[in-house]
């Protein structure tokens, strides 16, 4: 029993500074706090309703469809920290928005990755669930995403993605002065022969909470490095904000389908339906 001082569960979350009335069911959630000013750039309409440490939120609309986002910083802690939360206060979908490293050939920097389930290379989940437990994205978010990356013409690619702790040894490059941790000079090669796409330091710890707490989400991260070719550029940055925020307009017609049909949830034989109506 903790003291009301100490109790996490307040209207007004702690880490957060936002309370029920503040976002919006559906958030975007990348890390970088400045890639907020970025996202909310394509919506109709935006108010910035909280900034406190590395947790920047603004809450709006895109294509009429009410929309948040919240940076969550580097890494799986904070992240978690964003998704207990907004949790809290009644958000239901979560779609990560980030960066990531390819490691197979034939992904270009600027690509996107649709993430369907996730390695999960990081501590933070291990503190909730068993690590055989799976980190996977929901399916409607999965859809949505191709959907809107189809719309809008941008090359995409699905599959596994690996999240790790570290973005030094712990993706395989070496650490101050050539440091290198037992394991690291086969980790990418491992990855890549185990079919997994790309690497970032979010995407398992989101997939993970969301499973255990019956909520959806998913992730899409622009391709800055390709590891096979030694390519780097922060090229395209703005293609998984937008595809993220079409997504979003995508998974609110998937709703509306299912509850037109009287389904219990959506399923491809419902159709999309045009998100720009």
């Amino acid at each position: 029993m903790t003291a009301d001082s100490e109790d996490p569960n307040d209207e007004v979350q702690y880490h957060l500074a936002v309370g029920p009335d503040d976002v919006a069911e559906t958030v975007l959630v990348p890390g970088d706090p400045e890639r907020v000013e970025k996202i909310v750039d394509l919506w109709d309409e935006f108010e910035l309703v909280a900034e406190h440490r590395e947790f920047r939120t603004a809450t709006g609309a895109h294509r009429g469809t009410p929309i948040s986002t919240t940076s969550t910083g580097i890494g799986s802690p904070s992240a978690a920290i964003a998704l207990e939360e907004l949790a809290r206060v009644g958000c239901e979908t979560f779609v990560r928005v980030g960066s990531c490293g390819a490691i197979q050939p034939g992904m270009d920097v600027g690509d996107l990755v649709i993430t369907t389930g996730a390695v999960r290379q990081e501590g933070t989940s291990d503190e909730y669930v068993r690590e055989d437990y799976p980190a996977t994205a929901d399916d409607r978010v999965v859809a949505a995403l191709v959907a809107a990356a189809e719309e809008l013409g941008y090359d995409y690619h699905v599959g596994v993605t690996a999240s790790a702790d570290s973005f030094y040894p712990g993706q395989g490059r070496p650490g101050f002065e050539g440091f290198e941790a037992a394991g690291s000079d086969d980790l990418v090669e491992d990855l890549r022969e185990a079919g997994v796409l790309n690497i970032e330091m979010e995407a398992s710890s989101i997939l993970t909470l969301a499973g255990l707490y019956g909520l959806r989400a998913g992730a899409v991260c622009t391709v800055y490095a390709n590891r096979v070719t030694g390519e780097f550029r922060t090229e395209g940055e703005s293609r998984a904000a937008e595809t993220a925020s079409l997504a979003a307009t995508y998974l609110e017609r998937m709703d509306e389908r299912a509850r037109e049909a009287g389904a219990d949830r959506w399923h491809p034989g419902l159709g999309l339906g045009d998100a720009s109506e």
